[in-house]
């Protein structure tokens, strides 16, 4: 007997970009294509897909007025005394309780198109999807009322869901307690005073009145919503799925050729949206290991590919860094994967590298630190780093690359020399990636695991339960 349809309503911050917006978009068109009702509700809609749809939030014309007048001043803000001064007078009168909210500290939910979401579509969804709520779009205040209507799952894709107010907590455990006292107010999405001990109790009420489904690409995210005060019915791992007629393990000799790169000279690969500056990443470190290679007497002349950063190039004893701009096709980013001897991606805080998974799906094996949801991407060649650790355990016929602690530049160093050193372990490392990645990541087995899932919450909605 055939499934019935669905009618999928997924909710993110826009329908354009990488991480979650890419990941929703790209169930968006696989629930299409399989024949579902799929839309797509965003805070800034970008593209003229008529199944986009954007959530009402347009300002008051007063507000408009406000920030069309300010938006007018800006060029001469430098120029005349107080007109700066004007300006921040203007954009606290057109939002005055948003202003408030911002100087108390708190985050900002005043968004009232959250309550029209269900009305939005031409036929009433049947299950509410909702990925990033950070980024200034949605009231987190309507999940009691939205999730009484039809379930609703939480995508918990960062730590902002059980914080009161960062998407990643690093070290800081305070999250597990009630934050408050926060170490760095600056870390996105950023706030200006310390309301973190409110914003994580006004959290935590509204999930405690709420029916909530949560999803996590990692069992580690998994792990660490059970330990917060964000209680669900039910919790499930679906890991990020990638398109695998995109990225394959084909050409390498054609990859760099297109790409302009040398067709002889070892290449290792970094991708991350501004690759210097990212805080959740390791840019300091991960430079510190490639210059460690160049600069060995015996070592090849390297050249480290950042993807996520336009730049100059520049030489690092015999390394030469080349800095390229954020890349927005997939065609184009699997040939930089495929291009590469290695992927190198060091992490302060990772729940799941999507960049990862597109390197080890294009057969290049990926050294990377031990953080977050990383080790359970990644299967650790046992010995790489000459000492037991309990990430490295797989020898190398099911071995896809190597993990190394967070901040060990020497390790990456370590094991990046490995894998080049040795051009047989390389090539059973990548066939072992490409095989690992099109069995366990591929954006077929997320969609089918993400409908089989929303088929059985709506075959038990309004009743209880509990689920690893």
């Amino acid at each position: 007997m055939s499934q019935p349809f669905l009618r999928i309503m997924q909710v993110c911050t826009g329908d354009r970009g990488g991480g979650a917006e890419g990941s929703a978009w790209n169930l968006f068109q696989g629930y299409r294509a399989r024949g579902h009702r799929s839309w797509l509700a965003v805070g800034r809609k970008q593209t003229a897909d008529p199944d986009v749809l954007a959530i009402p939030n347009r300002p008051n014309p007063w507000s408009r007025g406000c920030n069309h007048l300010g938006r007018r001043l800006k060029p001469v803000s430098s120029k005349a005394p107080g007109i700066e001064t004007l300006r921040k007078a203007l954009a606290a009168a057109a939002a005055p309780r948003k202003w408030i909210d911002a100087h108390r500290g708190s985050e900002d939910f005043r968004f009232p198109g959250t309550y029209r979401l269900l009305s939005l579509p031409p036929a009433r969804p049947s299950v509410l999807h909702c990925h990033n709520l950070h980024g200034g779009f949605f009231d987190l205040r309507a999940l009691p009322w939205l999730s009484r209507q039809l379930p609703v799952v939480l995508d918990a894709r960062d730590m902002w869901l059980v914080t009161g107010h960062c998407a990643h907590f690093f070290e800081c455990q305070r999250w597990t307690i009630g934050c408050g006292q926060c170490p760095d107010l600056g870390i996105y999405p950023s706030i200006q005073r310390d309301g973190t001990a409110r914003n994580w109790a006004r959290k935590r009420d509204i999930y405690a009145r709420s029916r909530l489904y949560v999803a996590a690409p990692s069992r580690w995210v998994i792990d660490c919503v059970r330990s917060s005060m964000l209680h669900a019915l039910e919790c499930r791992v679906i890991p990020n799925g990638i398109d695998l007629r995109v990225f394959d393990p084909r050409g390498r000799e054609a990859a760099r050729a297109e790409l302009g790169l040398p067709s002889d000279a070892p290449i290792i690969l970094f991708s991350s949206n501004r690759t210097r500056s990212n805080p959740f990443k390791d840019y300091a470190t991960l430079e510190e290991a490639v210059s460690r290679l160049g600069l060995a007497s015996n070592a090849r002349q390297l050249h480290f590919v950042c993807l996520g950063e336009a730049g100059e190039t520049k030489a690092v004893g015999r390394s030469f860094f080349h800095f390229v701009g954020f890349e927005r096709d997939p065609q184009r980013v699997a040939q930089y994967c495929r291009a590469a001897d290695v992927y190198v991606h060091a992490a302060k805080a990772e729940t799941f590298g999507k960049s990862i998974t597109e390197a080890l799906a294009c057969g290049t094996p990926v050294v990377a630190t031990a953080v977050g949801g990383i080790p359970e991407q990644i299967k650790g060649l046992h010995g790489a780093l000459g000492s037991a650790n309990p990430w490295n355990n797989e020898g190398p016929d099911a071995a896809t690359g190597v993990l190394v602690p967070k901040g060990d530049a020497q390790g990456i160093a370590r094991a990046v020399e490995l894998l080049l050193r040795d051009d047989d372990l390389r090539k059973r490392l990548g066939d072992n990636a490409a095989k690992d990645a099109a069995q366990r990541f591929s954006l077929d087995r997320q969609i089918d695991d993400y409908l089989s899932w929303y088929r059985e919450i709506l075959s038990g909605f309004g009743r209880t339960g509990s689920s690893d």
